[in-house]
This record gives C-alpha cells, structure tokens and sequence, in this order.
C-alpha cells in the first residue's frame, strides 16, 4: 500500500486518513438527515462513495478498498454491529463492481455509468447482509426491485456529483494524480 504510490508511509496514511475522514463525515451526515418524502425506506443518495469512487479513480484500487473498510469501521463506531455489517457488504461489493465495470471500459472515467454500478451492488450487497443479519428466511428479497431502482437513480445522481466535484478533490495535495494503471 504504502509502495503503491512510491510515497512514504506517513504520505500514505495521510492521503488515506484525509478520504476516510470525508467519506466518513458524509456518511455521518447523510444518516442525520431526515428521510426524503416520497422515496422508499432505506434509500440514501451515498454521497460517501462519492469519495470512494474518488478514491478509486484518483489513488488505485487498494486504496479504494482501504477508505471502504475504514469508513465501515466509523459506522460500527456510531451506529453498531448491524449498520457495520451492511456498510462493509455493501462498500465492498459494490467496489468490486466498480472496479470490474471500470476494467470492462478499459478504465474510461464514466463516472455515471460506473457509479450505477456500484450503487446497485452496494444496495444488493446490503441487502444481502440484511438477510444474513435478520435471519429472515429472505422476505426482505422483495425488496430488491426498489432497491435496484434507487441504486440505479442515486447512484447516476452520485456519477454526476463525482463529475463536479473531482476537479475540487484532484487538489487535495496527497491525492496521488489520476493515472491509467490504477485501476
């Protein structure tokens, strides 16, 4: 990790310190904001896997695993076992996804695109982890097609907010420049 970028360890853990921090403040925030009327229960904009998209783009896959482990560990710490639970499946997975898309695009920045993907793994991911963790024999299945639904329209939603903001975020002095080998 630290030789990923051919930087110093304490560079390192300060590139990834400064995303986890900012990935973990807008999820914090996120789930301080009262739901928004008319849209089903559970469904968020994500606004930190916008850091995490970020991240994969901007520092490579690892580090993008990394700031999504890392920002899971901050939601066990304010919201518990199961909220971990949820976070780290779904962070992971729809990682994974991102990066598979982002291989398959032959590492084209399609932020939207790729941003659908990973939202609609991540919502399946949590979902996934909710059946797990409810021990619900899997009703909560039924669910899928409106959690495919939002993760579809947020995650084009957070594509466009990555779209913005990188410009903002390419300043950030630690972040490693975008290069092709990254993902």
């Amino acid at each position: 990790m630290p030789g990923t970028h051919k930087e110093s360890p304490a560079r390192f853990i300060a590139h990834i310190g400064i995303l986890t921090a900012l990935s973990a403040a807008l999820s914090f925030l996120e789930w301080l904001l009262p739901p928004v009327p008319g849209l089903p229960p559970g469904i968020k904009l994500g606004l930190a896997n916008v850091v995490v998209m970020f991240t994969l783009f901007c520092c490579g896959v690892k580090d993008a695993f990394v700031v999504s482990l890392l920002k899971s560990a901050f939601v066990f710490f304010g919201r518990g076992w199961a909220a971990f639970a949820l976070s780290l499946t779904g962070s992971l997975l729809s990682v994974a996804v991102m990066v598979l898309v982002s291989r398959l695009l032959s590492g084209k920045k399609n932020y939207k695109l790729i941003s659908v993907f990973g939202a609609v793994s991540h919502n399946i991911g949590q979902l996934s982890a909710a059946v797990a963790v409810l021990g619900t024999g899997g009703f909560l299945w039924y669910y899928l097609p409106v959690m495919i639904a939002a993760g579809a329209a947020m995650g084009f939603a957070t594509g466009i907010v990555l779209q913005v903001v990188s410009p903002a975020l390419e300043k950030i002095p630690l972040a490693p420049k975008y290069q092709e080998e990254h993902i």
